[in-house]
């Protein structure tokens, strides 16, 4: 389906404009243009009252796909940290651009973070395009989008990775439909055609039960969010050398609709599941929240964390944020204790990929022990507590 003006009939009365979802329509002159964000969704013709916007079943053109090249990772930095996804990000990068045949590339937004484009290159990136402004100190939907958009239309990269975390996942849909692309969500394994050098998605489908693998054929950049902690982090070495591209978007006022007037971190325990080595898990076999107490005690002895099935979750035993899953958290640690813990599928897309997997679960015939490298059958209340004593001595 395509959208199309009908020059003859447009009287430049701008309704389509305000009418439109995606900022998709501007004027050139008193004629209303259709520019390439457009969807086709029709609300323009809805609202067009001299009948001049057609919905038509003419093929949306696609882009020239030959004119893009290069594979970019959005280098995600809070408060002048990089998130440890991008390191992630840039490993799994290396690998697509290698296969490709072309650089790898990242994109820095943000204010007098400088250093992090030297320990971009150290991690990987051949280039980085770094916008150094203070409307880009805190992130900020339509400052970030304004800013990559143009620096994506300039340079015209083949593939875009971005971290499914709560930034990527607000910046990338709005970036794909600026530059009339398609975003695959949440993927958990990426690779290359090695016949037409596509970029293949994957990423789990109806509830995890099946892996899905998605194209984008005709429009470019092809775009990505990838969960945290599913790809190998990329090796750091400080002798690498690369080039930093300065960018420099201008926003005008009503670029930027929205303000950071103040930013308030709440003091709760502090949950890393990304980045630990060890995790110790507790489910609907636990039977309350006071289990917790013991699988805290455990972990801290392992020098580990503590993580959760959603079932224990649901049942309020324990906050969200240490949920590990499909809707949750996935993780890769070296160790991973599922103590209680069935195995549903979701939970199992989220932590099947650690180095060793040890379970503790009374009943023997639970699926958790397919997949573990080490099986305890027995009461968790009296293996946990009998595992510290040894570690004691």
């Amino acid at each position: 389906m395509a959208i199309n003006v009908i020059a003859e009939k447009c009287k430049g009365c701008q309704k389509c404009i305000k009418a439109c979802p995606f900022n998709a329509i501007t004027m050139e002159g008193k004629l209303a243009v259709i520019g390439p964000s457009c969807t086709s969704c029709g609300a323009c013709v809805e609202v067009c009252p001299f009948d001049a916007i057609e919905k038509t079943d003419e093929a949306v053109h696609t882009a020239d796909i030959t004119a893009y090249h290069d594979v970019w990772v959005f280098a995600e930095q809070r408060d002048g940290q990089l998130m440890s996804v991008v390191i992630e990000l840039l490993g799994e990068g290396r690998k697509l651009a290698n296969e490709i045949g072309c650089q790898l590339c990242a994109i820095l937004c943000g204010e007098n973070v400088d250093d992090l484009t030297a320990e971009l290159i150290a991690h990987g990136a051949d280039k980085v395009y770094y916008a150094n402004m203070p409307e880009l100190k805190t992130y900020n939907t339509d400052a970030y989008t304004k800013t990559i958009y143009e620096a994506i239309t300039k340079y015209k990269p083949e593939i875009l990775l971005l971290g499914a975390t709560h930034i990527g996942r607000d910046l990338g849909p709005c970036l794909a439909v600026k530059c009339g692309t398609g975003l695959t969500a949440d993927c958990t394994k990426l690779d290359i055609d090695p016949e037409d050098k596509k970029l293949r998605q994957t990423r789990p489908a109806f509830g995890g039960n099946l892996m899905a693998t998605i194209i984008c054929p005709n429009h470019r950049p092809q775009m990505s969010t990838v969960r945290p902690g599913v790809m190998d982090k990329a090796e750091y070495d400080k002798n690498r050398k690369g080039e930093v591209i300065a960018l420099t978007p201008t926003f005008k006022e009503g670029d930027i609709r929205t303000k950071v007037l103040e930013i308030v971190k709440s003091v709760t325990e502090l949950v890393s599941l990304t980045d630990a080595d060890i995790i110790v898990s507790g489910g609907a076999g636990l039977g309350g929240p006071e289990g917790f107490e013991l699988l805290r005690e455990f972990a801290k002895k392992l020098g580990g964390v503590v993580g959760a099935s959603r079932a224990a979750v649901d049942s309020g035993w324990i906050d969200h944020a240490y949920q590990v899953g499909q809707t949750g958290t996935t993780v890769k640690p070296k160790l991973y204790f599922a103590c209680g813990i069935s195995g549903a599928i979701q939970h199992l897309a989220g932590m099947q990929n650690s180095g060793y997997i040890i379970a503790i679960n009374k009943n023997e015939n639970a699926p958790i022990f397919e997949i573990a490298d080490y099986g305890i059958v027995g009461d968790l209340y009296k293996v946990i507590p009998a595992i510290m004593e040894e570690l004691d001595k």
